[in-house]
């Protein structure tokens, strides 16, 4: 098995489908920390499928939309549901365009107009501080790493992701924030039932349950679990406010996915010596541990004595 040779690593992770058929297992049974999403969503299987009916119907994402303004505390008139936070990256690019200071996230535009920034940055995970700007906000996985829907920067345009804070990244649900003049000018850029008829019915009822503020100290729990775990066994890891962290190691996908677990390999963001895993649930963290003894790492730093420090690369910092 530790000779298989992997499929190669995708440019957004998440192709844990195509690592579990290499390694004959089922998708569900492989542990895919490579995709950064909530792990204490409530399932959302329940929920949509409750909503099977819409099928046979064109969607119609009003009421959808009016949730999701309801649910951020914002008018109706400043908000537009789009298919998954890609749709609103490309919505978004196609009206302004934009430009980014790398690393960045993979699909945010590459010219020479407005600054993006995502927030918490991707990939380092760090949010951005109170002096930095952008006039677009990638906020994808701002709720989970402050327990607020926006940063609310007057003027800004914010695209943000619905797949990573409900977990639902097959279902495609994103949204843009913005003043009412460029929410007009992106709804008429967006195609036709782009939005489709589960999330158009099932998204209020995904969105009942929302709690940011517990949501997000939760992840901070977990997050600084799975950095002891990490450092317990010689790994250096970076600081981070997401749902993620980066471990100064490269080769851990080829390490790991064996064993069952999926990780981020860093190469698409020019970064190759780091590897991204996201925070998993309490179950994945026992996963994970079970992977990690199993892996025969080689230790290159000495392991800290207290389980909620962790080593940043020249010293330790308590764990967030």
């Amino acid at each position: 098995m530790s000779r298989l040779t992997l499929p190669a690593a995708g440019a957004h992770g998440g192709d844990g489908p195509a690592v579990a058929a290499a390694l004959g297992v089922k998708p569900d049974d492989l542990l895919d920390l490579s995709q950064s999403l909530n792990p204490v969503a409530p399932n959302p299987v329940p929920v949509v499928a409750r909503h099977l009916s819409a099928l046979a119907h064109y969607p119609d994402p009003r009421e959808a939309e009016q949730a999701l303004a309801e649910t951020m505390g914002v008018g109706r008139e400043r908000v537009l549901l789009t298919n998954g936070g890609a749709e609103a990256i490309a919505v978004v690019t196609a009206e302004l365009g934009g430009s980014v200071c790398e690393p960045e996230f993979a699909l945010h535009p590459r010219g020479d107009g407005p600054r993006w920034r995502s927030n918490p940055h991707n990939p380092s995970g760090l949010l951005a501080g109170p002096a930095e700007t952008a006039a677009v906000w990638d906020e994808a996985f701002y709720p989970l790493a402050t327990g607020r829907w926006t940063r609310g920067d007057t003027g800004a345009v914010v695209v943000g992701s619905l797949t990573k804070l409900l977990a639902c990244p097959g279902l495609r649900a994103g949204y843009i924030l913005a003043d009412p003049p460029v929410i007009d000018r992106c709804r008429r850029r967006q195609p036709a039932w782009s939005v489709n008829g589960l999330v158009a019915t099932a998204l209020p009822e995904l969105l009942a349950p929302v709690d940011l503020p517990a949501w997000s100290g939760a992840v901070a729990a977990l997050r600084a679990e799975l950095a002891a775990l990490l450092v317990s066994h010689g790994l250096t890891v970076r600081p981070s406010d997401a749902n993620w962290v980066l471990v100064e190691r490269a080769g851990l996908r080829e390490q790991l996915a064996p064993l069952g677990v999926l990780v981020r390999d860093c190469t698409s963001f020019g970064l190759p010596e780091l590897t991204r895993i996201a925070v998993p649930t309490r179950q994945g963290l026992a996963a994970l541990a079970d992977a990690l003894a199993h892996c025969q790492l080689q230790t290159t730093r000495p392991v800290p004595t207290r389980s909620g420090d962790y080593d940043t690369g020249g010293h330790r910092e308590a764990a967030p």
